[in-house]
């Protein structure tokens, strides 16, 4: 990759996403935000009469979900702008619009669930029955009535919609500060030449870079400049942990874990047998920690050093060519799966795979119900990038077959399941491979690939974090402030236990990893990539295995979207996460990663 990074308007458009197909223009987008705003009223028409009768209640929902609908893809299309150039002014404002807009109709709509229960199930059970467009509903409604104590007054959800807004500031404020503002002191090789810091190259490049001095500079500058505003990013996770704290409060729950559970109908007990199986499991992570020391030949192994190269050459793999490798270890879920991917890499243009100058970091699938589900990350020709790809894909998938099986209202599915998806693309990837690969340095880059990249971030950052939030929320609950240092402490220590005696600790920098994830905005996410690594593993297991029904129940757990609760689907699928027994099969594929590790390098 060459040092240089092109600016947006240089980059070639067959690597950037389809985003005429969703708005032609910007000033289109903008026709679609006001349309949405002048047709609030006659949403709000609607309010006190869904109860008169069932077409009076299918109407007021059509109207609704069609808002809903309408406004998912202009804030969509406004997101997504700015992630692919976070120093366009233009997309920047976009985003405030659609915010605010998003707010209003929030507010619009928030006559519909008090409504509902005034209804009462015994009428809405006797509507659905003599209605079968209101029998769809039925799930959605179960759902609402299970948490009617924590549903309040007409007035107060309007409130609690009006507020969304304005609670959720904390996390745009921390987005355009670390990928708009931030400007990073370049990192220096061995020799003393000076390399570019950014975004979009940090972990994907210079992290893997294999001059140790390229990944210390790097990190050091990355976490300097985190350090440098500890305090403003120490306010912003306060407040998004204080807004967490209010809802909580407002909505009537007795900690903000049971209130982000409830939402999903999880228990507890997942979070917590994930976080014990962990702690118990460290020692597997120690054993990693040693065998990558010596084979990086280093006296003391460092946090920077986690994606540092083993392989002796990073093996070349163009976009092109990781699409027809995921393809063909995808091939066991059908023609029609594999030529949809294959179709959308190469085609339809869903990836954004381009490098350029204000990028944001990282890789996420987005797209609403109409769309296209792109993708946004920075390809770098590499069997990392290849394996975040697939990961993408399963996301996109996921939502592709969602939208194509289930109604607007099922249309979506829970950050609880979301995670399994993307990893069950990795695992086949990488079950397919070891296979089918001989190269040696191929094998070791895509098993470094696996443990130091996927495992580590999803099966001991995202642990370690979710400890930390866990820590956080509670000390919030209790009202005991939330500083810089108090942060800063509570993360280095986490880590200090989780890397094990052999790893050397920088404590202030290591302490200030939380400020580097964005993901701690949305409560209780982080635990869910390590249940839903869980999960994919269990149920690729089950593919890879050749089980009778196996790639016929994946499939039909893509297509249920929230059409059920995400426990009865995954279970449907094959796979229970009420037991620790997902973790641990996952832990035991990781550890035949190493195993494999530890022969091929001897």
């Amino acid at each position: 990759m060459p040092n240089t990074i092109p600016p947006r308007n240089k980059v070639n458009k067959k690597y950037t996403w389809n985003a005429e197909s969703v708005f032609k223009s910007q000033k289109e987008w903008e026709a679609a935000l006001q349309a949405v705003l002048k047709d609030i009223p006659k949403v709000k028409k609607h309010e006190g009469k869904l109860g008169e009768s069932p077409t009076a209640l299918l109407k007021g929902i059509t109207a609704i979900e069609d808002m809903i609908r309408r406004a998912q893809t202009i804030f969509m299309f406004a997101q997504f702008s700015y992630a692919v150039d976070t120093t366009n002014q233009a997309s920047a404002a976009m985003i405030g619009k659609a915010q605010g807009m998003f707010g209003q109709v929030a507010a619009a709509i928030s006559f519909l669930n008090p409504e509902l229960l005034k209804i009462g199930w015994k009428k809405l059970e006797k509507w659905m029955k003599a209605d079968a467009k209101l029998a769809v509903y039925r799930q959605n409604f179960d759902d609402l009535f299970r948490q009617q104590a924590h549903v309040r007054s007409a007035e107060v959800e309007e409130i609690l919609g009006m507020v969304a807004d304005p609670l959720s500031g904390a996390g745009t404020s921390t987005s355009m500060l670390v990928n708009a503002d931030f400007k990073f002191e370049p990192a220096t090789d061995s020799k003393g030449k000076k390399m570019p810091v950014t975004q979009g190259n940090f972990f994907s490049t210079l992290l893997e870079h294999p001059d140790r001095k390229v990944r210390e500079t790097a990190f050091n500058s990355y976490h300097d400049k985190h350090l440098e505003f500890k305090n403003t990013l120490a306010t912003n996770l306060s407040t998004s942990i204080s807004a967490n704290v209010f809802n909580m409060r407002a909505r009537k729950f007795e900690t903000t874990l049971s209130a982000s559970l409830f939402n999903n109908n999880i228990p507890e007990e997942v979070f917590h047998n994930l976080i014990n199986t962990f702690k118990k499991k460290l020692p597997v992570w120690h054993r990693y920690f040693e065998i990558k020391r010596k084979a990086l030949k280093l006296k003391d192994i460092q946090y920077f050093d986690m994606w540092a190269p083993i392989a002796k050459k990073k093996p070349a793999v163009p976009f092109e060519k990781a699409v027809d490798m995921i393809c063909d270890s995808l091939a066991p879920l059908g023609r029609d799966y594999v030529n949809t991917v294959r179709q959308g890499c190469l085609k339809e243009r869903w990836v954004d795979s381009a490098t350029n100058i204000g990028k944001m970091n990282g890789a996420f699938s987005y797209g609403s119900p109409g769309t296209h589900p792109f993708i946004m990350m920075s390809f770098t020709d590499d069997i990392g990038s290849m394996s975040t790809l697939a990961h993408e894909l399963g996301h996109s998938m996921h939502s592709y077959l969602t939208w194509k099986n289930q109604p607007f209202v099922y249309s979506g599915y829970s950050l609880f399941v979301a995670e399994v998806a993307s990893n069950f693309n990795q695992a086949m990837m990488r079950g397919h491979l070891l296979k089918t690969i001989t190269d040696k340095n191929f094998l070791i880059s895509l098993i470094e690939e696996a443990v130091s990249g996927n495992f580590f971030r999803y099966f001991f950052q995202m642990p370690t974090l979710a400890r930390f939030e866990l820590e956080t929320h509670q000390r919030a609950e209790r009202g005991e402030p939330l500083t810089a240092d108090s942060m800063q402490e509570l993360m280095a220590d986490l880590f200090t236990e989780g890397f094990g005696p052999r790893v050397k600790i920088d404590r202030p920098r290591v302490g200030m990893v939380w400020s580097t994830f964005s993901h701690l905005f949305q409560d209780y996410y982080v635990y869910a990539y390590a249940t839903g690594i869980s999960g994919a593993h269990s149920l690729a297991g089950r593919v890879l295995r050749g089980e009778p029904n196996a790639a016929q129940d994946y499939l039909g757990f893509l297509k249920s979207g929230s059409s059920k609760y995400p426990l009865e689907v995954l279970k449907s699928a094959g796979v229970d996460l009420t037991t620790p027994k997902p973790v641990e099969e996952t832990f035991a594929v990781m550890e035949s990663y190493i195993d494999r590790l530890e022969e091929l390098i001897g």
